[in-house]
């Protein structure tokens, strides 16, 4: 007899990184990395878990929204459910009074994206795989199907891209292998935080280069001077061969980034990312045009996958950033990778903070072996804090992801690091 998902239960947890500026930027500069944390309890032997990201206040209101959405599931068959992902998350995100702020929005979007999360970690431990190996195994076809097609075959019907991942299939073995041996390529964010000192940054960068890590990102925005001279610093620390990206999350206008960039541009950026509101795409557009050959990139903050189908169309971005956390889980993030393969758009994810790392990796590893079947221009962020929480935590060697090997979504918590971590009462915020 089939297990049934019995209950839910939600977790408000929240790391101190305010107090050393880890994560810190110019739209954020005290973030506390927090993760509305989701299990999905069954009258059987696997549970489902799962998290939203958010930097602090309001993570709350992530839970309670969680505990709105998950009540969709308690009582189904989890075998019922995992025969068809495609319509859970329909169900999942479909909910006629829970959308009253429209389709793939809000706080109820990061709700479901915790709980698609929670059940792709059941159904990945139910099989025995890492939640990437389960969707690299199945078919054209299948991964089709989890995809919500309603608003985004204008741009690429489901039928165009079955036969995209037809074409890529004969090669898939050999990815895996490649991926098992090497790794995907990975860059880093830890050296460059906005709040640390230029001594830190010299350390951290000089630290990241011993270990084999040739991309890095610095945070920018606060006055074109200091991201100038910080620029400068980082640029002289890492050479002129390694590639340097900078992100400006989101605080400036359309020409104060034209602006700003053309002052930056003798720094060699590879990219700038969310020099905007996320929710430009115009914008993103004119930016893309009057700061090339500089790229844009963006995307942790889209909050669905109509918003990356616009800026593709718009020729608005270089890089697709996509987001475990933003988007709701496996299922939305594989429709707009599938577009980013159709127009040549290479997806770089956004992770870095608490349990973003351990989710996204699946999706990349998936992206390479199964969607584009290309590593060119294409690296996914790393952020070296936070992973010792968690049971099977990332794993790097000489700047590349190593593919996770424990069935499930790598984003289960330790029960320890929860208790400290609850939010007000574990040990960390009592002290």
């Amino acid at each position: 007899m089939s297990a049934r998902i019995t209950n839910v239960t939600t977790h408000d947890i929240r790391f101190p990184t305010s107090r050393l500026l880890d994560g810190s930027d110019a739209m954020n500069p005290n973030p506390d990395y927090s993760a509305a944390y989701v299990i999905l309890h069954t009258d059987g032997d696997v549970e489902g878990h799962g998290m939203t990201f958010t930097i602090g206040r309001g993570n709350d209101l992530c839970c309670a929204a969680i505990d709105a959405v998950a009540a969709l599931l308690v009582g189904r068959d989890i075998d019922g459910l995992f025969a068809d992902m495609g319509a859970v998350w329909k169900l999942v995100t479909g909910d006629s009074q829970l959308r009253w702020t429209g389709p793939e929005k809000g706080v109820i979007h990061l709700a479901a994206a915790a709980v698609m999360n929670a059940v792709w970690d059941m159904y990945g431990k139910h099989v025995g795989k890492p939640v990437w190996r389960l969707l690299a195994d199945m078919t054209p076809r299948e991964l089709v199907a989890l995809v919500d097609w309603r608003y985004l075959s204008d741009a690429l019907p489901p039928a165009e891209a079955i036969e995209r991942l037809q074409d890529k299939a004969s090669g898939k073995a050999d990815r895996i292998a490649q991926m098992q041996d090497v790794g995907y390529p990975a860059y880093t964010t830890s050296a460059g935080w906005l709040g640390y000192s230029d001594d830190k940054v010299r350390d951290l960068a000089r630290q990241a280069i011993a270990a084999g890590w040739t991309h890095f990102k610095m945070k920018v925005g606060v006055s074109i001077q200091d991201d100038t001279r910080r620029a400068r610093l980082l640029r002289d620390e890492i050479g002129p061969d390694r590639f340097l990206m900078m992100d400006a999350n989101q605080v400036w206008g359309v020409e104060e980034t034209i602006e700003n960039m053309g002052h930056l541009a003798e720094f060699d950026p590879w990219w700038i990312e969310e020099p905007t509101s996320p929710d430009d795409i115009l914008g993103h557009a004119r930016i893309a045009r009057e700061i090339a050959p500089i790229k844009v990139a963006t995307g942790e903050h889209c909050h669905n996958a109509v918003m990356f189908k616009q800026l593709m169309q718009a020729d608005a971005i270089s890089f697709c950033q996509v987001d475990s956390c933003r988007l709701a889980g496996p299922n939305e993030i594989i429709g707009v990778m599938l577009m980013a393969d159709k127009f040549g758009i290479p997806v770089c994810p956004h992770a870095g903070g608490v349990g973003l790392c351990e989710l996204i990796q699946h999706m990349s590893f998936l992206d390479y072996i199964a969607i584009s079947g290309s590593l060119e221009n294409r690296v996914l962020e790393y952020v070296d804090h936070l992973h010792d929480h968690f049971v099977d935590p990332v794993r790097t060697h000489d700047g590349h992801y190593l593919p996770p090997q424990r069935p499930g979504f790598s984003v289960e918590m330790k029960p320890d690091s929860i208790a400290r971590h609850l939010f007000p009462s574990g040990a960390e915020w009592q002290a």
